[in-house]
């Protein structure tokens, strides 16, 4: 795909999450109320009965229970005068009739009247019916007069369609076919991972009845849209009128004598579940009778018949006989109330509606955590802006050398607290820094950290060649160096070592020993922050910033899964994490974490072992921490980390894990194009990296991955296929040990033509694993194919990222 593509993408899913938010806010609530009232009215006939005992249904009696003839004669004329329009008579033992009584022209809908099935007394008007047919009225029209109230109906139910698309276009999991991801939900979810969890899950299980809903609200609220499905089942509607009073029955009122007719009714139809009978208007007209059999699927499922007065049939229409359009849309109704198919479907379509006020509230909650989000971001990187000072005679230089982060915030805390001292303050990244520059300044403090076996930081590389060509006389720089490191390596702060050494040969003066910093000794931090006491800093100052690190947080591993199974090689996992409280933290694409392999919660102390750092294989948008870890084996067995994370933490367990920030290794704010190289369990930065740029809708992406064989080591092949066919990625698997086969910096030699064709184009490197193996190889094919200063001016235009180890 080209940038352009890619470009396209990246709008269209902002424009579809722009909608979706558009529309949940704005149309949200009203859709709310419609699922709160189309709840309600599920169970209207249930919640009716249980309110009015001996209204609704009489006990049942041994004589049978009044024909229409007998019954209709006996309660009219009616009290209040009204005429009956239908009256409802069941074929359930001991069930009233209900009858209907004539509304006038721009009056309020009479409420039925119930009538004793075997006396023909009149019982009266139900408990809690004028209550359903408000929220009735709400549900339809809003309250409103029916025309625009209608209208308004059916922009909503488009509304929801929209809602729905714009949410599975945004939801559409890296696995389509897995039905754990569509419908699963893990109620240990905490915070923003559980709100999103369940909106997300919840609309998927309400998806079926939502589009049953929309399409039947669409149908019945839009002429236009009626009469086209209408004309396609054939029937054809008249236009709607304003309705008029129609003639009172003569007769004096009574109800003209309908024997004969219900006669001829009853010999034709021997059996049936529920009649509706309208009685003539006048004595000239016919008596009609609409009748559900035995056996009727729903309650639409009616069968039609016109009888004279005389007992002559007039028309005789049978629901089995009409068309099959026909059939179909007498479904509508019933399947939009769910009532007919049985408590099962009438559960779900309860459940259904009640899922939108659910999800409104959801999506309120995610949406204000997401402004929150974006504003604590907001402040963390206007407070990790360089701290800025005059420079002057007397002002301090402060530098850093970062791979991680960890330097630049020890940097940028030790600057605030001496500008707290009110000591002048330089603030310099040593890739910005020449080394004829330190003879500027009297004094200067290094934060550096180590990368790998001794080595500077990608982005202090050139400061530190440049200083090992150097001819300088710093006899007037005073300094001191924190240097950062882990005690796992032989050179242990080696960068640090070299660093201080450089500047004695000068003729610098340090003004206190180099203070080596384990990441489990935060002694070694309170130590340097203590030192800065000689330049006026406060105790109050100093206990804020000796903080060298966050805290380590409780996590629970919820997943471990085998991703090369039947491989030659050690077992690689994934392993899905959740926070044991609290919501899922955001962290940037490329972040790694920390994790203490112990079994069991605990401060961090001089004799535990070392954290292990590990690249994030996720996105906070995954709503899961996931890790790709290789079990390491030595003479001795299996790795203390690797084994307690594969083998020996069991699932639900909980363990000690901090997020890292890894500066050196994030992707570039634009849809530049990116190559993503690496090898084993290196796939874990990289693929987070994709997961985002993939989320973004950037195209352009080639990576180039190595492992064994392709049989067994053909990780996350599904995922990265979907995005391939998706025109999102190029992928180039390199595998070692096929014949033919060989390693990653040797295909990318072979490959050169259209490597330098890509970095022509702007592109921007990850590398991802071995420092030792892969990604030393790459390094130095690197330095070969463009020259050293030619990947020096990559790395200054931070255009290399590396994430190694």
């Amino acid at each position: 795909m080209s940038r352009s593509a890619g470009g396209v993408s990246a709008i269209l899913r902002w424009s579809f999450f722009q909608l979706h938010w558009l529309i949940g806010i704005t149309a949200g609530s009203l859709l709310m109320l419609i699922g709160l009232s189309g709840a309600m009215m599920s169970f209207e006939e249930e919640i009716l009965d249980m309110l009015n005992p001996g209204l609704r249904s009489v006990p049942v009696q041994s004589v049978p229970m009044l024909a229409p003839p007998l019954l209709l004669p006996a309660v009219v004329p009616l009290p209040s005068g009204e005429r009956i329009t239908t009256a409802i008579f069941s074929a359930e033992a001991g069930r009233s009739v209900q009858l209907l009584l004539q509304t006038p022209p721009g009056a309020s809908k009479l409420l039925p009247l119930y009538v004793h099935p075997y006396t023909g007394q009149l019982l009266g008007e139900a408990r809690g019916q004028a209550f359903f047919e408000w929220i009735e009225r709400l549900h339809r029209f809003f309250l409103l007069p029916r025309e625009p109230g209608r209208v308004v109906a059916g922009i909503l139910s488009s509304s929801l369609l929209l809602l729905i698309a714009s949410g599975l276009y945004l939801r559409w999991p890296r696995r389509p076919l897995d039905l754990r991801t569509w419908l699963g939900f893990n109620p240990r979810l905490k915070g923003r991972p559980f709100l999103w969890s369940l909106h997300a899950v919840l609309a998927t299980w309400a998806l079926p009845a939502w589009l049953l809903l929309t399409a039947t609200g669409i149908y019945w609220s839009f002429d236009s849209v009626r009469s086209s499905v209408d004309s396609w089942a054939g029937i054809e509607r008249a236009p709607r009128v304003k309705k008029e009073m129609p003639p009172k029955a003569d007769l004096n009122g009574a109800v003209p004598d309908i024997s004969l007719a219900w006669q001829r009714f009853a010999d034709k139809v021997p059996a049936w579940r529920e009649l509706r009978v309208r009685p003539p208007e006048t004595a000239s007209a016919a008596l009609e009778i609409l009748w559900l059999l035995p056996d009727a699927a729903h309650q639409r499922e009616r069968n039609r018949m016109l009888i004279a007065l005389d007992g002559k049939l007039k028309k005789d229409e049978r629901f089995a006989e009409q068309s099959t359009g026909k059939r179909v849309l007498a479904m509508i109704h019933p399947l939009h109330m769910g009532r007919d198919f049985g408590l099962a479907v009438q559960l779900f379509m309860m459940l259904s509606a009640l899922a939108l006020p659910v999800l409104g509230v959801t999506g309120w909650l995610l949406y204000l955590s997401r402004r929150r989000g974006a504003r604590e971001a907001e402040r963390q990187r206007k407070a990790l802006l360089p701290v800025v000072g005059v420079a002057a005679e007397e002002s301090i230089l402060v530098a850093w050398a970062s791979q991680t982060g960890r330097a630049e915030s020890l940097a940028l805390r030790t600057a605030a607290a001496l500008q707290a001292a009110g000591r002048a303050v330089v603030m310099r990244p040593l890739a910005s820094l020449q080394p004829a520059e330190l003879a500027g300044f009297p004094q200067a403090l290094f934060v550096v950290s180590t990368f790998g076996e001794g080595e500077a930081p990608d982005t202090a590389r050139g400061f530190a060649r440049a200083l090992g060509l150097a001819d300088l006389e710093l006899e007037r720089l005073r300094f001191a160096v924190l240097a950062l490191g882990n005690r796992q390596y032989r050179q242990f702060c080696g960068f640090g070592h070299s660093l201080q050494a450089a500047l004695l040969r000068f003729g610098a003066q340090a003004w206190q020993p180099l203070t080596p910093a384990c990441e489990t000794e935060p002694a070694a931090v309170e130590h340097w922050f203590a030192g800065l006491k000689r330049f006026g800093v406060r105790d109050d100052s100093l206990s804020a910033s000796a903080q060298a690190a966050p805290a380590w947080e409780p996590w629970r591993l919820a997943q471990r899964t085998l991703l090369n199974p039947g491989s030659s090689g050690s077992p690689l996992f994934e392993l899905t994490l959740l926070p044991a409280k609290g919501e899922l933290p955001h962290w940037t694409p490329g972040a790694l974490v920390e994790i203490l392999p112990c079994p069991h919660l605990c401060s961090v102390e001089p004799d535990l072992p070392a954290p292990r750092r590990y690249s994030i294989a996720s996105i906070h948008e995954d709503g899961c921490l996931q890790l790709i870890v290789r079990q390491h084996h030595h003479a001795l067995g299996i790795g203390l980390a690797s084994g307690f994370l594969t083998l020996n933490c069991p699932l639900d367990d909980e363990l000690a894990l901090r997020l890292q920030a890894n500066p050196s290794f994030t992707l570039a704010e634009d849809d530049s194009p990116s190559i993503f190289i690496g090898n084993g369990s290196g796939i874990a930065g990289l693929r987070g990296l994709l997961r985002e740029r993939v989320r973004r809708g950037f195209g352009r992406n080639w990576l180039v991955f190595g492992e064994r064989h392709r049989a067994t080591d053909s990780v996350c092949e599904t995922e990265f296929g979907v995005w391939v066919q998706a025109g999102l990625l190029e992928v180039d698997r390199v595998f070692s040990r096929e014949p033919g086969g060989g390693h990653v910096q040797d295909f990318l030699r072979g490959e050169s033509a259209r490597l330098m064709r890509w970095l022509g184009e702007g592109a921007v490197i990850h590398v991802c694993g071995s420092l030792q193996g892969m990604a030393g190889g790459v390094d130095a094919m690197l330095e070969a194919l463009l020259g050293r200063e030619g990947l020096d001016l990559l790395i200054a235009q931070k255009r290399y990222r590396r994430d190694v180890y």
